[in-house]
């Protein structure tokens, strides 16, 4: 999408999809949000690299669907700014992020797929910690907390033999 855009859409320049509900608007952006921070781009070079790095450490230990797909979802819109960030002028680790989306009737920003990816993945993750729902794919109730020792042994011994009687909690 960025190299079509490049390629294709005049810079600074108005190009109505829906009218004023969708318009293209290719601009290259500094900053983050709302530009905000240009004058530390290298900031965000490192941020976006961490995070990519936490999230492909974190996936080796994932067996939920849900959360491959929405740590695959925020990864991909995370590793497509940094793309830009490294590669793109004005240089390594100070380039600016390719923008073309906006929706002036929402708000006043113009945004890429990558920074609808990473929103998203992360409202995404709010949802999925809500939920409870663990990267091994159990649930949070499933885990109830275990007091004292005697209660971890009768845990243990009721897991180990399902037929045995329970005392109702």
């Amino acid at each position: 999408m960025k190299h079509l855009t490049i390629e294709n859409l005049p810079l600074h320049e108005v190009v109505p999809v829906l009218g004023e509900f969708l318009q293209l608007y290719y601009i290259r952006n500094s900053g983050a949000a709302f530009s905000l921070g240009s004058g530390v781009t290298w900031i965000f070079t490192i941020a976006l690299s961490v995070v990519a790095a936490v999230i492909i450490w974190k996936a080796f230990n994932v067996q939920s669907r849900w959360w491959a797909v929405v740590l695959g979802a925020l990864l991909g819109g995370v590793l497509g700014n940094l793309t830009d960030r490294l590669f793109r002028e004005p240089g390594f680790g100070n380039g600016h992020v390719v923008d073309m989306i906006s929706m002036p009737w929402m708000m006043p920003a113009i945004f890429n797929v990558a920074d609808i990816f990473i929103v998203t993945g992360m409202i995404s993750v709010a949802l999925l910690v809500v939920l409870g729902l663990r990267f091994d794919g159990t649930r949070e109730r499933d885990h109830a907390p275990v007091e004292t020792d005697e209660e971890a042994e009768a845990a243990a011994v009721a897991a180990e033999d399902p037929s045995s009687p329970s005392d109702g909690r």
